[in-house]
């Protein structure tokens, strides 16, 4: 794979705080940086992939009721931890 330079401009205590996590690591401070950016970049691409599919599912009229929510939610600091509800309500428009 080819590479290319970045240049950016960051405060000394983030480049020191990077530089010792490489030391830790016995890495470079760039290679951290890029695994840090590629990290960010694949999760913002998560992100915007479950709010699309979301809305397709929002626009065929499929929602997920408070009720349904507020058990999931109330399930995580359990040692039942639920999977997040399906929908469970219909919409329609007509």
């Amino acid at each position: 794979m080819t590479t290319t330079r970045l240049s950016l401009r960051i405060d000394a205590e983030l480049k020191n705080r990077l530089e010792q996590e490489a030391k830790r690591e016995e890495r470079s401070a760039s290679f951290l940086a890029v695994k840090a950016i590629e990290s960010m970049l694949r999760s913002r691409a998560e992100k915007r992939a479950a709010v699309r599919s979301a809305m397709q599912e929002a626009d065929r009229g499929y929602f997920v009721s408070q009720d349904a929510m507020d058990g999931w939610v109330a399930s995580w600091e359990t040692d039942a931890a639920v999977p997040p509800p399906p929908a469970d309500l219909k919409f329609d428009p007509s």
